[in-house]
């Protein structure tokens, strides 16, 4: 499989989404309802994602799509997929609404239940974050593109900055925090916050709290890919994906730990 192609054509798709949510986000109305889950849903969600959609199904490879805004398939289909698309039209429903540019479309291809492919485009910032397996992560921003790295530390260093999102902040993420030397708090929404230790703004992301592998599978690659990590908080293993259950456990993101 040409993972670097393919990481192109979703590049295309993603920008074209994400050019599609900033039209709205220019708008007064964002049509927001409640899902079932009382989290919010706006019609951005719903046009990225059906962008995405039409975008991926349009590629000369085909394999299956899951996606917060699709209707969900049962295990007894999805355990049977080797590759499979995971869709977050719109990461940061919440910082959307909310008018803080802190919002962004994801593409992950699974393969075999490892994330391999991963496209996140933050539409207010212009920044559009791509990596594959073993081919490393980049960021493309006004017409130039870099690779990322991100630095070496060790976790006992003084003032690590440590991500915690503007929206949950539990004790257990204290207790972790607390545990640290002098670190200091990032905040940030949706998946930038795996983005930023990537870039090495930030060294750690304990993620103590519930999150869906959608809002993960894409930014896990970024990061990977420039020396970091998803690791389940208890098992100490990096993050699966297409599980029964498709609520991740948590974990804890790093930068490029040493050990």
């Amino acid at each position: 499989m040409d993972l670097k192609g393919l990481a192109e054509e979703v590049v295309k798709i993603a920008q074209k989404a994400g050019d599609a949510i900033m039209e709205i986000y220019g708008k007064d109305d964002f049509q927001v309802e409640s899902k079932g889950d009382e989290s919010p849903l706006t019609i951005a969600d719903k046009t990225g994602n059906d962008i995405i959609c039409a975008g991926l199904e349009a590629l000369d490879i085909q394999f299956p799509i899951v996606s917060e805004e699709n209707k969900l398939l049962s295990y007894d289909v999805r355990k049977d997929y080797v590759s499979s698309w995971l869709v977050d039209p719109l990461d940061g429903t919440k910082e959307f609404i909310k008018r803080n540019g802190e919002f962004t479309v994801n593409i992950a291809l699974i393969h075999k239940g490892e994330p391999v492919l991963g496209v996140v485009y933050a539409p207010v910032l212009e920044e559009m974050y791509y990596a594959w397996k073993d081919g490393g992560s980049y960021l493309e921003k006004e017409g130039e593109t870099r690779k990322l790295q991100a630095p070496p530390f060790n976790l006992t260093d003084v003032g690590l900055g440590v991500v915690a999102s503007r929206s949950h902040l539990n004790e257990a993420t204290e207790a972790f925090v607390n545990a640290l030397n002098e670190p200091v708090i990032v905040p940030k929404g949706s998946s930038l916050k795996f983005l930023i230790l990537a870039r090495g703004g930030a060294h750690v992301y304990p993620r103590l709290a519930p999150t869906m592998e959608w809002d993960t599978g894409a930014a896990h690659v970024v990061l990977s890919e420039a020396g970091g990590a998803v690791i389940n908080h208890e098992t100490k293993k990096p993050l699966d994906y297409n599980k029964e259950n498709l609520l991740n456990p948590y974990f804890i993101a790093y930068g490029n730990m040493n050990g």
